[in-house]
C-alpha cells in the first residue's frame, strides 16, 4: 500500500494564523487496575504494549456534541472571537450523537454560533489533522475569515468492555482550534492526505450503517462495537506515520531538521517510537500523552495540541508536523506554524494566560 504523492500539495500562501486552543475531558478516569479486574490483562502489559495507563470516560448526560461544545468555548475565549462572528465549524468525529443529523448542527446550536456554516469530517483518528487542513483551505480562499476546529469522541460508547484488544484502547474527550484570517507569514506550510480502502475492514464498526441496520441480534451480538485487526493496523501505522509526515515535509519545502515538534496521533506509544527511528526525530521532540488519555481517535492530535499550547511547550512560531493515521485505512499529515514570529497579539495572550499559571 505505497502513499501516493499526486495528493501532496505545497502551499504558497500562509495567512491562517491559530488563535486559540481549548480542550474537554470528562472527570472520570478509568485506570488499568479497572480493567484487570474485568478482562484477563494487567496494568504491566497495557503499558508495555500500548504506552497507556488511564483514560477518560464520558459521565451520563455527556455526548460527542457536549464535549465539542465546551472545547470550542474554550478555544474561542482563547482567541477573543465573538460567537457572534466565528463563520464556519467543523467537527472530526466517528462517534455522533446520531447519525443524522450531523452533529457539527448540534455544536453550531449548543454555541449559539447562528452565523457560521458548520460540517462534519468523518476519517476516524485523521479526522483533526483532516478537518484542519481543510479549513485552513476555507480561510486561504478568501472564502472564510475564521474557522472553529473541533475534534471529540464518545469512544467508550463503542466499546466491547469485554474485549481485551480493544476496551485497553480508547477515552474520550475533545480539543478545538481557532484560525483567524492574516497577512502574517504562518499557517499551513504544506500537507499529504491518503486513503486505501483495501484495508477498510481492518478497524471497524460493522453493524449501526445501511449495510446492516440496527437490529435484536445485530445488538446481542455486540456488533456496534469497535473491531480491530490490531496486527495489520500496526504495521499500517509504524509505516505510514513516517512516510506521511515525510511527504508533508518535502511539501512544506522543508526537512526534518526544521521541524520543532511532532505531534502524531495517540494510538500506541510503539507506533509512536517507531515513526521517530524512522524519520530521525529524538522522541523528545515529540507531543505525547498516550499515558493519561489512551487513543481518542479525532480528539487525539487536537488534544495533544491543545496541551502543548497550554503548557508553553510550543512556541507561537514554530513549526509543527501534526500526522495521523486511521480506520478507512487514512492518514493525513501537515506542517503548521501557529503565529508570525512578529505576532504581538499571540505574544501577550501566551505571556498572560500560560505564564501566568507557571
Amino acid at each position: 500500500m505505497p502513499a501516493k504523492t499526486n495528493n501532496v500539495s505545497n502551499m504558497t500562501t500562509r495567512n491562517a494564523a491559530l488563535t486559540g486552543w481549548g480542550t474537554y475531558l470528562p472527570e472520570r478516569v478509568v485506570t488499568n487496575a479497572e480493567i484487570e479486574a474485568t478482562v484477563d490483562t494487567t496494568d504491566d502489559w497495557i503499558v508495555r504494549r500500548t504506552g497507556i495507563r488511564e483514560r477518560r470516560i464520558a459521565a451520563t448526560g455527556e455526548t460527542t456534541s457536549s464535549m465539542a461544545i465546551e472545547a470550542g468555548k474554550r478555544a474561542l475565549d482563547q482567541a477573543g472571537l465573538s460567537v457572534a462572528d466565528l463563520q464556519l465549524i467543523i467537527v472530526a468525529t466517528t462517534t455522533p450523537d446520531e447519525l443524522c443529523p450531523p452533529v457539527s448542527s448540534r455544536v453550531q446550536y449548543g454555541l449559539g454560533a447562528t452565523n457560521a456554516a458548520a460540517l462534519v469530517v468523518q476519517t476516524a483518528c485523521t479526522g483533526f489533522v483532516t478537518a484542519l487542513i481543510t479549513a485552513y483551505q476555507f480561510i486561504n480562499s478568501g472564502a472564510f475569515p475564521n474557522a472553529l476546529v473541533i475534534g471529540a469522541e464518545t469512544l467508550s460508547r463503542f466499546v466491547d468492555w469485554e474485549d481485551r484488544s480493544t476496551c485497553i484502547l480508547f477515552g474520550d474527550g475533545a480539543g478545538a482550534v481557532v484560525l483567524e484570517a492574516t497577512d502574517g507569514a504562518c499557517g499551513l506550510h504544506g500537507f499529504v492526505m491518503g486513503s486505501d480502502g483495501s484495508g477498510a475492514d481492518e478497524i471497524k464498526i460493522p453493524a449501526g450503517g445501511s449495510v446492516e441496520p440496527a437490529t435484536v441480534m445485530s445488538v446481542a451480538s455486540e456488533q456496534h462495537t469497535i473491531r480491530m485487526n490490531g496486527r495489520a493496523v500496526f504495521k499500517f501505522a509504524t509505516r505510514i506515520l513516517a512516510m506521511a509526515g515525510q511527504n508533508a515535509v518535502v511539501a512544506a519545502g522543508l526537512t526534518f531538521d526544521a521541524v520543532d515538534w511532532v505531534i502524531p496521533h495517540q494510538a500506541n506509544k510503539r507506533i509512536i517510537e517507531s515513526a521517530a527511528r524512522s524519520m530521525g526525530i529524538p522522541e523528545d521532540r515529540f507531543v505525547v500523552n498516550i499515558e493519561w488519555y489512551g487513543n481518542t481517535s479525532a480528539a487525539s492530535v487536537a488534544i495533544a495540541l491543545a496541551e502543548a499550547l497550554d503548557s508553553g511547550q510550543i512556541q507561537p512560531y514554530d513549526k509543527l508536523l501534526l500526522v495521523a493515521f486511521g480506520a478507512g485505512l487514512t492518514w493525513a499529515a501537515a506542517v503548521v506554524q501557529p503565529e508570525p514570529v512578529t505576532s504581538s497579539h499571540w505574544h501577550e495572550r501566551f505571556e498572560s494566560v500560560v505564564l501566568s499559571e507557571r
